[in-house]
């Protein structure tokens, strides 16, 4: 049962094959990186790997978020085992972007292969790795078949499963347990985490916590962005990471403030009633909407600058626009409170860990199901605060904003909150060495 269900998830990649290609060249459009190197994905690729130094650790970092906690293992990794060498795949431009910043001489890397039994076997073939590290949630089932029949020993970390996506592979069981079950070892970020995976067929042999409490925040970009904020005349309320709906959700909120404003006159009643008293900052998640964001705020009769045209500080506007990759360090420094993005539309939030390690305290939607636990460890330790939408979520930080003592009685609780919950990355890495030399 379990090749033909194999076989019938097979056949259905090859045909699906045509319609991939297709959405990358459109993908391509608006983010160019999406055409770089395209015959990788399909495990074809231009010469042969030198097999030189220690030994090849392959870790799989979908995207951005993944990439950045794929950044801080690596730290540990390559202080456990200084003779490593790296192999970093993707699945997103974002997340390759990310990861060229991670490479050091002797590193490769390169596109997760597509799902199908050939792609899988030229790229393990291609590069031969002592070890597969997947991160969070990234599990295909011919990629694990295909490590398995290799003897690649390959590892699930920092591992998360939420409510929905259990269900799913519950009801896809015949295809999905098989896959969690070859697993040579998974590491939960939580015992909830824990206990989802199990019930999907998973070898749970550890719960380590989440590798994002051990980031360490760009020191320099910090004290530049509370410069930058002490500099100004007015606090500032971050809108940090947010996606898709979520700005035009929070213009809504702006122009309910100036209802009584007549028609005519709103744009202008957004600025001086409703921005007056924040300098608000706009950061979106996903790098190819920034300019879209723009012309959103613009629209709506803003004055933005944005990040990428200021010389030496922010310049006076209604709203400044985050729109650079790897400066989340600076806009958290630059904020006094941040609204989660991710959070207030059904998304499942954004990582709040950054914003805490930064001393920046967060105001965050009904949705967080993608960091439940964080969050309600958070709230319960005074680092953030949940509010059931945007209108109360715009008050709330305003009102924070304003409140001096209280920000930095937050910001204090935001340091003291991801101190105590370090020690992830150490653990995994270690868990992934003594995986290595079993």
């Amino acid at each position: 049962m379990q090749t033909i269900a194999l076989w019938l998830y097979s056949l259905a990649t090859w045909l699906a094959t045509p319609l991939l290609k297709r959405k990358l060249r459109r993908r391509a459009l608006k983010e160019p990186g999406y055409a770089l190197a395209v015959p990788e994905r399909f495990g074809y690729y231009q010469s042969p790997t030198q097999e030189q130094g220690g030994p090849l650790v392959w870790i799989h970092a979908v995207s951005l978020g993944e990439t950045r906690a794929a950044a801080i293992l690596l730290r540990e990794l390559r202080r456990l085992m200084p003779g490593m060498r790296l192999l970093l795949t993707h699945g997103t431009a974002t997340g390759r972007a990310e990861g060229a910043r991670l490479l050091q001489p002797g590193d490769l890397q390169a596109w997760q292969p597509w799902d199908t039994p050939g792609a899988v076997r030229r790229f393990l073939g291609q590069f031969r790795p002592a070890i597969g590290i997947l991160m969070e949630t990234e599990i295909w089932p011919n990629l694990v078949a295909g490590c398995r029949a290799r003897r690649v020993p390959l590892v699930l970390a920092n591992a998360r499963l939420n409510d929905k996506s259990r269900a799913g592979a519950q009801r896809l069981a015949w295809l999905s347990r098989p896959a969690y079950a070859a697993l040579a070892a998974v590491w939960a970020q939580t015992e909830d985490d824990a206990a989802r995976l199990r019930a999907v067929g998973a070898p749970v042999a550890g719960v380590f916590g989440n590798l994002k409490f051990d980031m360490l925040p760009s020191p320099g970009q910090q004290a530049l962005g509370r410069a930058w904020r002490n500099a100004g005349a007015r606090p500032v309320v971050l809108l940090a990471s947010s996606r898709e709906g979520e700005e035009a959700m929070w213009l809504e909120v702006l122009k309910k403030n100036t209802a009584v404003t007549p028609v005519k006159h709103v744009l202008t009643a957004i600025n001086n009633e409703a921005i007056g008293n924040i300098q608000w900052l706009v950061v979106p998640r996903h790098p190819q909407r920034f300019d879209e964001v723009c012309q959103l705020l613009q629209a709506a009769g803003l004055r933005v600058s944005r990040r990428s045209q200021w010389e030496g500080r922010p310049q006076e506007a209604d709203v400044w626009l985050g729109d650079t990759l790897g400066e989340m360090a600076l806009y958290y420094g630059l904020a006094h409170v941040a609204l989660l993005g991710g959070s207030f539309a059904p998304l499942g939030g954004q990582n709040l860990i950054e914003a805490a390690a930064c001393a920046c305290p967060v105001v965050m939607g009904p949705h967080t199901f993608n960091f439940a636990e964080a969050a309600e460890l958070a709230i319960a330790a005074g680092a953030a605060r949940r509010v059931p939408d945007m209108v109360s979520g715009v008050a709330a930080a305003a009102a924070l904003a304003h409140d001096g003592p209280r920000q930095a009685q937050l910001a204090q609780h935001c340091q003291a909150f991801t101190q105590a919950h370090r020690g992830a990355a150490l653990a995994t890495a270690q868990a992934i060495v003594a995986q290595l030399h079993a």
